[in-house]
């Protein structure tokens, strides 16, 4: 027989029940030759209570039912004895079970046997452990929220209230001239841009990281997406005093793709090149290929990012510079709405930053046909 099923609880109980029974008559025959001795065989005095009182019962009752009554008593006895470690193991996991359901308390049980009891053991620990990692999980959305509310709200105001300054200042008549009045309402203008900038950021990264984009994908010439791309960006190149290059050492580079978000994706790590990348006259773009992916390289040649500063880059309101200030540092969604984007193609962006160079680099899988 399989010893997988000898193993079982079941059999655990069989045997427990047949040794049972088994010493319940051993015992049961040892007490009757003892009675028997000291009843028949080497009687008592007949003064002496306990021989009185066997004697009664056994002329009374009779000898059968007193058997009977002692051998259920004994069977019952060891099969306790037998069951003892079944059952209070059952109380162990019982208990855990109770410790468990008490919100955000951990508690591992100890799996002790092969049986359905183990077996039941190591599934409740497996329970606990995601339990617990969906409670950590609940615990950061929770914190992420109110740290996204704190920083919407930080970044909302600080424009809306120039705004709202301005135009007081306006509405008040407070103008000496219209060329003064013309110069508050293109500050309260461009603060307005700023302020569209960061809701329309803000209104991608929720549909990003909620999964609500209705993706498309299509087959993409990846080296004619980002030639395109590079050239619509030239006119802020010229504007940051800036040239482009792209390197490409590749025939082809296909993937499946949703163009409009990619183009969102890749001109952010453009945009964030040029916003950080001024000192080094230079954005680069390069193209190659790596087993099945496509590998992407947004490089710039300014001031490199800080190590401490690199795992939390593409982290939502995140600024390497430690400001704020909307005109060095953005809305700080750009580079959290492209890890996004690039995630939901199937994925992976990450940077590297030195003295000579900061890369932005994107690896995307490769059409299959």
């Amino acid at each position: 027989m399989n010893s997988k099923y000898i193993s079982t609880i079941r059999w655990k109980f069989i045997w427990a029940f047949l040794l049972s029974v088994f010493s319940g008559g051993i015992l049961l025959a040892v007490c009757y030759q003892l009675v028997n001795s000291m009843v028949y065989l080497n009687p008592a005095p007949p003064s002496a209570p306990y021989s009185l009182i066997l004697k009664w019962i056994i002329n009374h009752i009779g000898s059968a039912p007193l058997m009977a009554a002692a051998g259920i008593v004994s069977f019952l006895l060891f099969f306790f004895i037998y069951t003892r470690k079944i059952i209070s193991y059952l109380e162990e996991i019982t208990k855990g079970i109770q410790q468990i359901t008490k919100l955000g308390e951990s508690h591992r049980i100890e799996v002790r046997s092969g049986d359905e009891l183990g077996v039941l053991a190591e599934n409740i620990n497996i329970m606990s452990d995601r339990l617990q990692h969906s409670l950590m999980e609940e615990r950061k959305a929770v914190t992420a929220k109110n740290e996204l509310i704190t920083g919407v709200s930080h970044d909302l105001r600080t424009p809306l209230t120039s705004v709202l300054g301005y135009l007081e200042y306006i509405e008040q008549d407070r103008c000496r001239d219209e060329t003064e009045m013309r110069y508050y309402v293109g500050i309260a203008y461009q603060k307005s841009l700023v302020l569209r900038k960061l809701i329309d950021d803000l209104f991608e990264y929720t549909r990003v990281n909620s999964g609500g984009i209705p993706f498309v994908l299509a087959p993409l010439d990846l080296k004619a997406f980002m030639r395109q791309l590079a050239e619509e960006a030239v006119p802020a190149l010229t504007a940051a005093g800036m040239t482009y290059e792209i390197e490409d050492d590749t025939e082809s580079l296909w993937i499946q793709g949703a163009p409009y978000e990619l183009v969102r994706a890749f001109d952010n790590l453009i945009t964030n090149g040029i916003r950080y990348g001024r000192d080094g006259k230079k954005l680069q773009i390069g193209l190659s290929r790596e087993g099945d992916e496509a590998v992407v390289r947004v490089s710039n040649f300014g001031e490199m990012i800080a190590e401490g500063d690199l795992p939390y880059i593409f982290e939502r309101f995140y600024r390497a510079e430690r400001s704020r200030s909307q005109h060095t540092g953005g809305s700080g969604l750009g580079l959290a709405i492209a890890k996004g984007i690039i995630e939901l193609h199937g994925g992976v962006i990450l940077a590297v930053s030195g003295r000579q160079r900061t890369d932005f680099i994107v690896r995307l899988p490769l059409s299959q046909t």
